[in-house]
Parts: structure tokens; sequence; C-alpha cells
């Protein structure tokens, strides 16, 4: 499972104070060192890695342990708390507040857009709403084909056209059908890197559709490279949310998980397998009390 090496790091951080006589400087020092170390051979940035840590040392020399807590367990809740606002703090959420309410998707190839489409619809219409997908991917020759596919095997409309090589007239083709419906789900293409290419096409199916959400989806393998996608994606079309997908997988993680701090953008959902049901509403206090071996 992805991010089991970064769980047992931190889990040995969490037991290092549990077993400790008591907190001084040193045990300070020692934690900080560990959980820098933890984080960073996640793959997350250096500076959010800093930056983080001397949040959780800044605390545990300035406050002042509450009553009824030994300072041990003060230590444990301050890194508990910090690595809840680094990695998410509150649960995003997509709220059907207009219909159609349109969600599109943004990411390199790669990343799964195509199977996060069918994934998304299918957490959508198992809550009682009408879903559509449409492939805006004109890129990809098997794109349709595939969404195609994913919306047969769940109950779900899709529309496409192949022949079609502009993404927004492609929309603008099937935009008062997919009126009719309370969510539409947009699947748009990719790139094996960005490119000038890729972000005046999305400039482009942006304006045709004006989303509601631009949610971008994220390999857990991406690495370092994922700040500096997050910020030119975030640029492009002003990303509202972001899916990590391949969580599965034994990829490291952390530097996708953590990109979304520099968007400002939450994480809504992680993808955990290949099945149409291995989807996950992402809930940052359950996936951190998880992290650090504390249960869900």
């Amino acid at each position: 499972m992805v991010l089991d090496k970064l769980s047992d790091s931190l889990k040995g951080v969490m037991n290092k104070i549990s077993n400790s006589l008591f907190v001084d400087e040193k045990l300070i020092n020692e934690l900080v060192k560990e959980i820098q170390k933890s984080l960073l051979m996640a793959d997350v940035n250096v500076k959010l890695v800093l930056d983080l840590t001397q949040k959780i040392k800044k605390r545990i020399i300035d406050e002042e342990t509450p009553g009824g807590i030994s300072k041990k367990e003060w230590l444990i809740k301050i890194v508990y708390d910090e690595l809840v606002n680094f990695l998410g703090s509150e649960e995003g959420k997509i709220e059907i507040v207009k219909k159609p309410l349109k969600i599109m998707l943004v990411g390199l190839f790669g990343n799964g857009k195509t199977t996060t489409a069918g994934k998304l619809a299918n957490y959508f219409k198992k809550r009682g709403h009408k879903v559509a997908m449409i492939s805006t991917d004109t890129w990809r020759p098997a794109a349709y084909e595939q969404l195609r596919q994913n919306g047969e095997r769940i109950g779900v409309d899709v529309f496409g056209n192949p022949k079609e090589k502009d993404p927004a007239k492609l929309y603008k083709s099937f935009e008062s059908e997919l009126n009719k419906y309370e969510i539409v789900i947009i699947d748009t293409a990719g790139r094996d890197v960005l490119s000038d290419e890729l972000i005046t096409e999305l400039v482009s199916i942006n304006d045709a559709v004006n989303p509601d959400h631009s949610v971008l989806v994220m390999g857990a393998d991406i690495g370092q490279a994922a700040q500096k996608q997050a910020q030119v994606f975030h640029d492009t079309c002003n990303v509202t949310g972001v899916i990590i997908t391949k969580l599965d997988g034994t990829a490291k993680g952390g530097g996708a998980l953590s990109a979304c701090s520099v968007t400002g953008a939450k994480i809504l959902f992680i993808g955990v397998g290949e099945k149409i049901d291995d989807f996950e509403k992402y809930k940052p206090k359950n996936f951190v009390s998880k992290l650090l071996g504390m249960g869900d």
C-alpha cells in the first residue's frame, strides 16, 4: 500500500514520544529530524517539510500544556494537528448548488482521468443524481471509447464525437443535451508533459465549459514534480479540487498529497484500486490518524 513507509516512520515517531521518560529539547530536536526525514523520503517538497516542522517545533516550545493531559500527549496532539492542517485540514466538498453542475477533470497522461471520470460518475449516481459524462479528449484515439465503456458499465450516459478535433466545439455541440442532467463530468485531454499546446487547449475548453469545479487528477507516483504541475494547472484553469489516484500502489505519494497546498484546493477523493468502487472520499483527520497508527 502506498505511504506504508511514511506511516511506519511516523508511527516510530509516535512510539518514541510514548516511550520517552520526559520531553526535553533533545527529544524535540530528534522528533523534528525524524519527521523531516520521513516526509522527505515520501517525496514531499523540501520547503513544505521545513515549514511544517518549524510550526511543530514552535508550538511545542511556545505553547503551555493544557491541564488534564501529559506533555507527551500534548506533543502527539500537536504533531497530529499540524499534519492534518498540512494534508487538508477540512474535508473538500462538491455541493450540488445548480443544475447542471459541471465538473471538469484535468491532468497529464497516465494519471487516470478517464477511469476517474467513471468512478466519480458512479459515486454521484449511487447518491441518486442524474449524471452524464462527455469526452473532449480529441488527442488520444481510444479516449471516447474508454469513457463510453465506463459509462455503459455503470449506466451513465456518455457523449462525444471522435471525428471532431476541436474540444471546445465538441462540447458546445452537446451543450443543450447536457443541460438536462444534474451533474456533467467533462473528461479533457492530457499530454505526456506540460506543454504550451496543452495549456492553450485547456484555456479554450475552460472558456467553453465554464466549469463549476476544475479538478486536477494526479497520480500518487508523481513525486517532486507534483508542486510545479499543480501550480501550472491552477494558473491555467483555477483548480478547485484534487483527486489522487494510484494510492493502492507502491509509490511514495507525499508529493501528490502535499501539492494541494500550492493551489489552496482540497483533496476531494482518493483512488485506491482498479475497480469502479475503489474510490473514497478523502477525510484528512481519518487519513492522518491511520498514518500515525491511531486507527481510522
